[in-house]
């Protein structure tokens, strides 16, 4: 949570200057973009990152609101020494993050990272003193780089969910400079309704007004806009397998990465069709390596964090939603055709709420729990149990026939539960 350990102002500005010494150790005078999404902890942790930076010799610019794809593209469009945002994505208001990017508008790699958290023990001297500004043309410029990367929409009228987020002030302005008829609700933020029953983890009133309102498609996006769950006509969620399939087909793709998470049913497909399909960790780091490591282009989440690496070098919400409607257009098919189109295995996915999400993940019963499970699918389905990457939970999916992915799971969700406890 956003002001308490170890989310401080106190460790944010220890943060900063750790960055700030790392960074003028690689160059003289290092420049960070620092955006931020609408949050209402995101102005005191942006003084504090900044205080830090400054005091280390480093300028700082202000980019405002902005989501978090638009800070790497900024990063890596004016040469900048990193991007920073200030973020916690889907997560709830009071939680709050922070994501550096390189000036190749990449997250930083590890071993980067593994460098500056080592600087967060030592006391730091002013070392010079930084500037802060605030750069004005981000809006402008992003949105410029989206729009050159849509085609025409035309005669679509689709219904956008902003999540109260990052996107609320650039989404609807981009679908209408495509020529899109445009519908957008959940773009008044007030820190602290951002991905509040909306957005893309919550797209239920979205799915309700394309229905009613009779829209082509609906968007929803997440609190920092790297990523979108689309909806079809007929109010179903049209989420990242189907945007991934959708998308390798009109683009005649060779090659797509998923992760651990992907529905089997996609995997299907793509075998049906000749397309190999690749697995991953969970998350969009690993599904970047892996697209970079095959020579790839087309990978993602079923979370809508899509990474189209022929136009960015990152996930961003609006870019997928714009590039999916697009090869809908292109197909010459309906959103809800594509829907039909690719048969899902159940699937079921409980979280599960713990103190200590590690010490459960090693427990030997746990994997023994596991393997038994596996056994019971006997090849025609799928466990995976991972701990969140952003919250005190750990995940239980089981996919397979939907008469035994119930009973596996619970049973699952009580090992972990009594590990726990």
């Amino acid at each position: 949570m956003a002001g308490e350990p170890p989310l401080t102002p106190q460790f944010v500005l220890k943060l900063g200057q750790a960055a700030g010494y790392f960074l003028k150790g690689q160059v003289k005078q290092p420049v960070i973009l620092l955006g931020k999404d609408t949050r209402q902890s995101c102005d005191m942790l942006e003084a504090a990152l900044a205080a830090g930076l400054m005091s280390q010799g480093v300028r700082v610019e202000h980019l405002g609101v902005l989501p978090t794809p638009g800070v790497a593209y900024l990063a890596r469009e004016l040469g900048a020494t990193a991007g920073v945002m200030i973020s916690a994505s889907h997560n709830p208001y009071q939680d709050n993050g922070i994501k550096f990017f390189s000036s190749a508008g990449n997250k930083l790699p590890d071993e980067v990272e593994t460098q500056i958290e080592g600087l967060l023990d030592r006391e730091f001297k002013t070392d010079g003193i930084g500037t802060v500004s605030d750069f004005r043309e981000a809006e402008r410029m992003y949105l410029d780089f989206l729009s050159a990367k849509g085609a025409p929409l035309e005669g679509l009228k689709v219904a956008l969910d902003t999540a109260n987020g990052a996107t609320f002030r650039l989404a609807h302005r981009l679908f209408q400079r495509l020529g899109a008829e445009v519908f957008v609700m959940f773009n008044t933020p007030d820190g602290r309704n951002i991905n509040k029953g909306c957005g893309s983890t919550h797209p239920e009133f979205l799915r309700q007004q394309v229905v009613e309102m009779n829209f082509d498609a609906g968007v929803a996006f997440d609190g920092d806009g790297d990523r979108a769950i689309l909806v079809d006509r007929q109010g179903r969620e049209f989420h990242g397998d189907h945007v991934l399939y959708l998308n390798a087909m009109v683009r005649n793709e060779t090659g797509v990465v998923g992760t651990l998470m992907s529905n089997m049913g996609l995997e299907v497909r793509f075998r049906e069709a000749g397309i190999a399909f690749y697995r991953t960790a969970v998350g969009d780091r690993y599904v970047y390596e892996k697209l970079q490591a095959s020579a790839l282009t087309l990978g993602g989440e079923q979370s809508g964090h899509i990474l189209f690496l022929d136009h960015a070098p990152t996930g961003d919400g609006m870019l997928t939603a714009i590039l999916t409607l697009e090869a809908m257009r292109r197909s010459g098919r309906d959103l809800a055709d594509w829907y039909d189109e690719l048969p899902m295995y159940p699937q079921l996915l409980k979280n599960v709420r713990v103190k200590v999400k590690q010490q459960v993940m090693q427990s030997a019963e746990l994997h023994q729990a596991i393997l038994e499970a596996e056994q019971l699918l006997s090849g025609k389905g799928r466990v995976n149990v991972r701990p969140s990457g952003t919250e005190s939970l750990v995940r239980v999916m089981v996919e397979g026939p939907a008469e035994a992915i119930e009973a596996i799971s619970d049973q699952l969700v009580g090992v972990v539960q009594r590990l726990d406890g």
